[in-house]
């Protein structure tokens, strides 16, 4: 769908972004180096306004940051990570020393509960009135004190149609013997056993031990049976691009920037349903640079930005207008009509969000419990 001029620019302003000193961390070290300096946090070191991100690897079209330090003044330190687990324990351990991170849904409940978000002045983001109001208000921050939604979309299966013949439509092909060794299974504690919840028919967000332990043993089962290439995070697109597996399971705008790689690559929404998530800005409590974090934040709600995202990252935007207009916007970047049925994986229609459940924060003792059975897995 996107051209390959959009990835040869991304190429060139991540480079500039390199030499001039922004963090861009490989996903797969994220949190063991290029961590913002706590020490120029307050963004006053010569004069400099700066502000401290920590988000996901492929998240963001890399020339926003450019213009929106040209048009600002104000230098993004930007860092990545792999995982909600990963930038949860990076806060805790070291601090990070970040203004804004970019949590998903459940882990932003966690992140409130645990008194680690500021309140957000909402009139310092004008443009957060553009979020359409089904993404706002939301159990994770049902009084909208904390959160501005960054993107949405689905978790699936993602296979490749060369090597699987079979109709893909239940997670069961997770834990098929009969893909030994041709299967990624995603290597985080909340969307691996909630997978093996969703084949097993509960609910991704239950809190009984012995359902939660039934589907733990059901991935174990699977990766004694050698079922499981590996547990993987962002190795998945060099895997799947590569036509090294057969089957894994991803997110679907994640799906569509290896499409683009491999056109033998399918996703599907299990009949058994998934989950639906909102990855949303959050301003940390200890910010340093609270008035460029709000300025970036307006900036990237924009109706452009959201357009912009949307065509790089292919995961769908909250911005009411960003949404409507895609199709079109598309047409006329490209001279060439949207593929509409791969616009609907990364903005899933109504009747397959009826079918998903979106992660809730856990209680306390059920997330140990989770903990303590991941560790038992030794991914």
């Amino acid at each position: 769908m996107k051209k390959i001029t959009a990835l040869t620019l991304a190429c060139i302003l991540a480079m500039g972004l390199f030499l001039s000193g922004c963090a861009m961390d490989d996903p797969d070290n994220a949190g063991t180096s290029g961590s913002p300096d706590s020490s120029n946090s307050s963004g006053t070191s010569e004069g400099k306004r700066e502000l401290n991100v920590c988000s996901w690897g492929e998240y963001i079209d890399l020339s926003l940051i450019d213009e929106f330090e040209e048009a600002t003044g104000i230098k993004v330190n930007y860092q990545t990570t792999d995982s909600n687990e990963t930038m949860y324990n990076l806060l805790k351990t070291t601090g990070g020393g970040f203004d804004v991170i970019v949590p998903s849904d459940y882990m932003i409940s966690q992140l409130i509960e645990e008194g680690m978000l500021a309140e957000i002045n909402y009139d310092n983001i004008p443009n957060f009135s553009l979020i359409d109001d089904r993404f706002k208000n939301l159990s994770y921050d049902p009084e909208n004190k904390y959160t501005v939604p960054y993107t949405w979309g689905t978790l699936g299966i993602i296979y490749n149609t060369e090597r699987v013949t079979e109709p893909v439509t239940s997670w069961d092909i997770m834990f098929d013997p009969a893909h030994a060794g041709d299967v990624l299974m995603i290597r985080n504690s909340r969307d691996a056993f909630g997978i093996a919840l969703m084949s097993l028919g509960y609910s991704v967000n239950t809190t009984d031990e012995a359902q939660i332990r039934e589907a733990y043993q059901k991935v174990v089962d699977a990766n004694e049976a050698g079922v499981y290439q590996a547990f993987v995070m962002d190795e998945i697109f060099q895997n799947m691009e590569g036509g090294n597996a057969a089957v894994a399971t991803y997110y679907a705008g994640d799906y569509l920037t290896m499409l683009e790689s491999n056109e033998s690559l399918a996703y599907a929404v299990p009949e058994e349903g998934s989950n639906w998530f909102v990855d949303a800005m959050c301003i940390l409590k200890d910010a340093q640079n609270v008035s460029e974090a709000e300025e970036w934040i307006n900036f990237l709600c924009s109706t452009e930005a959201s357009l912009r995202n949307m065509d790089y990252i292919w995961y769908a935007s909250p911005n009411t207008e960003a949404l409507e207009m895609y199709p079109e916007w598309y047409e006329e970047q490209y001279g060439e009509p949207l593929d509409m049925e791969l616009y609907e994986i990364m903005a899933a229609p109504q009747e397959v969000l009826d079918r998903c459940e979106a992660y809730l924060v856990l209680p306390a003792e059920t997330r140990t419990f989770y903990n303590d059975l991941w560790t038992q897995l030794g991914t």
